[in-house]
């Protein structure tokens, strides 16, 4: 009865057209209604202490990063060295674009900053190449999820801070799963397009691909700045965020000049816009995760999941299938806010190192970004790169599709993580 009111209330109030922020907040009331704890000062102290949180210094900081960098030239300067090294090659406009997101995903941590800054800089070279634009757009959407996987990203801070787990160790651990995720999206590209016949760009000598080098070399500093940091300790998750917005902003300001003071207040403003949406989300799913302790909805799942804890593979199975559910539903926040005070009990009880069900649930959640119909990283390719939604969805099915069975090869397959996270890590 209990998980029938937060689910129907939930349901409910967003299928009414409720933002997810307040219907997580109708969910907590009518829970602690049914509960006969219902109090507004508890409902409010748990709101603020869930935004209270020093780990979630690093999303405004990240947010802005990313807004610095699309601005001040360094996304620019990372698909021009990408183009530089394999745009000559068959198709190579696409491994460009796979390689220069995964180079901006270890800036910002953003999928949708990244989809923003790929779609308009990559989609009207490659359909002007002569590239069907949906499979273009298709690729360059599934190229952006892989901000959420490596490092630094959102997502993992967001979920360290729920579930309780080290942020630095999710960090590192999803080096190898992103760029896993790379090569998979290689592989994919060069099967679907090897029929397109698209005259590739002249090869560029060794003097230009130096050039394009020195022009990079500031912007593939930090990244190695951000992952060297945090392996060795110098600074901590959040302290990397502030490095990483404080470099960017330096970097745009002094060395590329091409960020002006004028600018600086639209962009502060636009991370603070994000970060909002963003916090208030958290604080309010901070609200149900308490309310879900309380009612023991996660023991009750335990119990009704016991025949699944003896095979801890068959309950990833289970749980990624869930996500996969969840995820064309609702955006990868709220289902890590959701889903996270749920599962993670589950998962201690089966004996599944955290830091692995870590990486694999914001895989599926990152995926979910470009899963129809709410797929948020689609829509906004579709809205920077003037492609319908339609086009779009019919062009991502074949990377979506690769990205998916990849994350299965890992559910069989747990040491494909756990055996490079390990060495990272240290132990």
């Amino acid at each position: 009865m209990t998980i029938a009111i937060f689910l129907g209330s939930l349901i409910a109030a967003m299928a009414l057209g409720i933002p997810i922020s307040f219907s997580l907040l109708l969910s907590g009331a009518a829970l602690m209604w049914h509960l006969d704890l219902f109090d507004a000062q508890i409902l409010a102290q748990n709101l603020i202490e869930g935004s209270n949180s020093f780990p979630l210094l690093a999303v405004p900081f990240f947010m802005l990063a990313g807004e610095i960098m699309n601005a001040g030239g360094l996304s620019k300067r990372i698909v021009l060295f990408a183009m530089a090294l394999v745009g000559h090659v068959r198709g190579g406009l696409g491994y460009v674009a796979i390689m220069a997101a995964v180079i901006m995903a270890a800036l910002s941590g953003s999928a949708v900053a990244d989809a923003a800054a790929l779609s308009a800089l990559l989609l009207p070279m490659m359909v002007h190449a002569g590239h069907d634009k949906a499979r273009s757009a298709g690729l360059l959407a599934s190229a952006s999820i892989i901000a959420p996987i490596i490092p630094p990203s959102i997502g993992f801070v967001i979920f360290g801070v729920a579930a309780n787990v080290s942020i630095s160790k999710l960090f590192l651990a999803g080096i190898a799963p992103g760029l896993m995720l790379a090569v998979t999206l290689c592989l994919t590209w060069w099967w679907v397009a090897r029929k397109e016949m698209v005259s590739p760009p002249a090869r560029k000598n060794r003097s230009e691909v130096v050039h394009a080098l020195k022009e990079a070399a500031y912007a593939l500093g930090l990244p190695v700045i951000v992952i060297v940091g945090l392996k060795f300790g110098v600074f901590t998750p959040t302290e990397a965020a502030v490095v990483a917005a404080v470099y960017a902003l330096l970097i745009s300001l002094f060395v590329y000049r091409e960020l002006k003071f004028s600018q600086l207040y639209g962009l502060f403003l636009a991370a603070a816009k994000t970060t909002a949406v963003i916090m208030f989300l958290v604080a309010a799913a901070m609200v149900s995760a308490w309310l879900i302790t309380v009612a023991q909805l996660p023991d009750q799942l335990v119990e009704l999941l016991q025949p699944l804890l003896d095979s801890p593979k068959l309950l990833m199975f289970a749980i990624m299938i869930l996500v996969i559910v969840v995820g064309t539903a609702m955006d990868m926040t709220p289902t890590i806010l959701i889903l996270t005070p749920v599962l993670m009990p589950i998962v201690k009880a089966a004996g599944i190192d955290p830091v692995y069900f870590g990486v694999m649930f914001m895989m599926n959640n990152a995926i979910g970004l470009i899963t129809p119909p709410v797929g948020t990283v689609l829509n906004t390719v579709a809205g920077v790169g003037k492609v319908s939604m339609d086009e779009v969805t019919r062009g991502v099915w074949p990377f979506m599709l690769a990205q998916f069975a990849l994350m299965f090869l890992m559910v069989l397959f747990p040491e494909l993580i756990m055996a490079p996270a390990r060495w990272l890590i240290g132990n």
